[in-house]
C-alpha cells in the first residue's frame, strides 16, 4: 500500500520551464533569483514588519532620507571637484576674485558655483542636506532619550546612534573644510592649534596630519579621502547595522491599546508603509530643494580664499560643531604654563577634555542608569519624560550645556549686534555654563513630579468639567468627570521604582563601588510619586 501527499510546495525536480511558463521572463527571472539567494524569504519577513504609526520616529526616516541626498548631491560634485592645493590664479566668471592667487580647490569650487550647468544648486543641495542629517539624528537621539527607547534590549542601538551622530559631525566638517576658503581655513586653524596645544606629541601630530606645518601641502586631499570614501562608508555600514537591530529588536511603543512587543500600533512595510515612506521621502528631497533655490548658504566668492589676516566677527563654523567653539571661547585667559621648558596649555587641553567626557557620557548613559537602577529587564513600551523625573532632568542639564556651548560660538555676533561688550558676554556664557544645568535639571524635575501629582489627581478624581452645581445644603461645588478606564490606566501604569538596598556579598562585606551605587539610586529615586493602586481608584469611587 502507498501513500501519496501533497507536496508544501513546488517539486524543485520539475523541469524549469514547467515553473517560469506562467510568469513569463519576469517570473524566470524572479524564481532564479530566489532558488539561489533564498531572498523571497528575507523580502517576505521584512515586509511584515510593522513599523509604528507616530510622528516622533519620523526624525529617523528624515535622516535616512538626508543621507540619500547627500550621496546623490555629493556623487555629482565629485566629477567638478579637485582636490588639490596646488596655487593657480583665478580667471573665472566670477569678476571681484580674477586675478587672485588661491588653491585649486578653491578655484574648482567657484567653477562649480558660476560654470557647471546646475553647480551652485548642487551645492546648496548637498550643503542644505549636511545640516539636515546631523539635526534629524541629533533631535532622533533626544527623543530616545527622554522616552527611554535607549533601555535593554536597544543598548548597543543607542551606541550606533551615538557613533553615527559622531560620524555625521567629523563628515560635515571634512566638506565644509574642502573649498579652502577664508572661513574653512579658519576652521582648520583652530584644529591645528587644538592639535599643537597637546603636550609632548602635538608638533608631531600636527605634522602627520597635515602633510607639514599648517596648512601644509595635502589636508585638502586628504580631508576628501576621508569625506567621500571612509567616512560614508562608516556611515553606511552602521545604518545597516541600525535597521537590522531595528528589524530584530521592534521599535519601542508609547502606551497605548495593543501597543506591545508583539501587537503594535502602524502599518506593516510592505505594501503600505513603503508606499508611505516614498512619499516622504520625495517631500523632504522637495523640501531640502526649495531650501537650496531659495537660500543661500556657504557664498565662498565673499570669504574669498584662505588668508590668516583679514578674520573678523562671523567667522564661525557650522552649528553643529559650534558647541566644539563654543567650549574653546569660554576658557578663561592665563590658563597656561610652563614646566622643564614645555608649555601647557590647559585653554587647549580643558575643554578637549571636558568636551570628550561630555559625549563619553552621552554614549555610555544606557549602561550607568542600568547600573544605577539596577533594572535588567527588557522594555518595549516608551516611558512618558514625567514619570522618569531624574532622568528627564539629566537630558534637560545636558542639553543647557550645549547650548550654552553652541551659544558661545557666536559671542563675537551677540556682541556686535546687541552692543553689548564681548568681556560681559563671555563672562554671561561662562556663568550660564555653570550655572545653567542645575537650574534647569531642577526646574525639569519638579515640573515632572508637579505632572505627575496632576495625573493622580485627574487618575482619582477626574477633570474639572467647568460646571458648577449647588447642593441641597447651600454649598457650591465643580463637577468633575470620570476619566475611561484606558486613560487612567494611562496616567498611572508606570514602574515604581525604588533606591536599591545595600547588601553585603558572599564574604560579608559592603564593596565601595556598591556604596556608592547605593547612593546614586537613592538620588535617582529619592523624589517620586507613587502611582494610583486599584484600592485607591475604588477608594475613590465609593467616595
Amino acid at each position: 500500500m502507498t501513500t501519496t501527499s501533497e507536496p508544501l510546495a513546488y517539486d524543485r525536480t520539475e523541469p524549469a520551464d514547467a515553473r517560469r511558463s506562467s510568469g513569463g521572463l519576469t517570473g524566470w527571472a524572479s524564481n532564479y533569483l530566489d532558488e539561489r539567494t533564498g531572498i523571497s524569504y528575507v523580502v517576505r519577513e521584512f515586509g511584515r514588519k510593522i513599523f509604528p504609526d507616530h510622528w516622533s520616529f519620523m526624525l529617523g526616516e528624515v535622516a535616512l532620507y538626508s543621507f540619500v541626498i547627500i550621496l546623490l548631491s555629493g556623487t555629482f560634485l565629485t566629477f567638478f571637484f579637485q582636490a588639490s592645493m596646488a596655487e593657480v590664479v583665478y580667471n573665472g566668471s566670477y569678476v571681484p576674485l580674477k586675478g587672485l592667487d588661491m588653491s585649486a580647490a578653491m578655484q574648482s569650487t567657484l567653477n562649480i558655483s558660476f560654470e557647471v550647468r546646475g553647480g551652485l544648486l548642487m551645492r546648496q543641495v548637498h550643503h542644505w542636506a549636511a545640516l539636515l542629517f546631523v539635526a534629524s539624528i541629533g533631535l532622533h537621539m533626544v527623543r530616545i532619550f527622554f522616552t527611554g527607547a535607549f533601555r535593554k534590549p536597544r543598548e548597543l542601538n543607542w551606541l550606533i546612534g551615538f557613533v553615527l551622530f559622531v560620524l555625521a559631525m567629523g563628515e560635515g566638517f571634512t566638506g565644509y573644510s574642502l573649498p579652502d576658503d577664508l572661513l574653512s581655513g579658519n576652521g582648520l586653524r583652530i584644529i591645528a592649534g587644538m592639535v599643537e596645544g597637546i603636550p609632548f606629541v602635538g608638533s608631531w601630530l600636527e605634522w602627520f596630519i597635515f602633510g607639514g606645518q599648517f596648512p601644509g601641502t595635502s589636508i585638502v586631499g586628504r580631508l576628501y579621502t576621508l569625506h567621500i570614501l571612509l567616512l560614508p562608508a562608516a556611515v553606511l555600514a552602521l545604518i545597516g547595522l541600525h535597521l537590522v537591530f531595528v528589524v530584530v529588536h521592534k521599535h519601542t511603543q508609547f502606551a497605548g491599546p495593543g501597543r506591545t512587543n508583539d501587537n503594535v500600533i502602524g502599518y506593516p512595510i510592505l505594501p503600505v508603509y513603503a508606499a508611505k515612506a516614498g512619499g516622504f521621502f520625495f517631500i523632504v528631497f522637495g523640501v531640502v530643494m526649495l531650501m537650496a533655490t531659495f537660500f543661500a548658504i556657504n557664498p565662498i566668492w565673499t570669504y574669498g580664499p584662505y588668508d590668516p589676516s583679514p578674520v573678523s566677527a562671523g567667522t564661525q563654523p557650522d552649528w553643529y560643531i559650534g558647541f566644539a567653539d563654543g567650549a574653546l571661547r569660554l576658557v578663561p585667559h592665563g590658563w597656561e604654563f610652563v614646566l622643564f621648558n614645555t608649555t601647557y596649555s590647559l585653554n587647549v587641553l580643558v575643554p578637549v577634555v571636558g568636551l570628550g567626557a561630555f559625549l563619553g557620557a552621552v554614549a555610555v548613559y544606557p549602561f550607568l542608569e542600568s547600573w544605577v537602577t539596577g533594572d535588567k529587564r527588557e522594555h518595549h513600551v516608551s516611558d512618558r519624560p514625567r514619570n522618569m523625573p531624574t532622568r528627564t532632568g539629566i537630558g534637560a542639564a545636558g542639553l543647557t550645556v550645549y547650548a550654552v556651548l553652541w551659544a558661545a560660538a557666536g559671542s563675537d555676533l551677540i556682541a556686535t549686534h546687541f552692543k553689548f561688550s564681548i568681556e560681559g558676554v563671555i563672562t554671561t556664557l561662562q556663568f550660564a555654563l555653570v550655572v545653567g544645568p542645575f537650574i534647569a535639571y531642577f526646574v525639569a524635575k519638579r515640573v515632572c513630579l508637579a505632572l505627575q501629582k496632576k495625573d493622580r489627581e485627574v487618575a482619582l478624581h477626574g477633570f474639572e468639567s467647568g460646571r458648577i452645581v449647588r447642593l441641597p445644603g447651600g454649598e457650591y461645588i465643580e463637577v468633575h468627570e470620570q476619566v475611561d478606564d484606558f486613560e487612567r490606566w494611562r496616567l498611572v501604569s508606570f514602574n515604581d521604582y525604588e533606591p536599591l538596598m545595600i547588601r553585603p556579598n558572599a564574604a560579608g562585606r559592603i564593596p565601595p563601588q556598591e556604596r556608592v551605587r547605593a547612593v546614586l539610586s537613592r538620588w535617582f529615586f529619592e523624589d517620586r510619586i507613587e502611582p494610583v493602586t486599584r484600592t485607591d481608584v475604588e477608594l475613590s469611587s465609593h467616595h
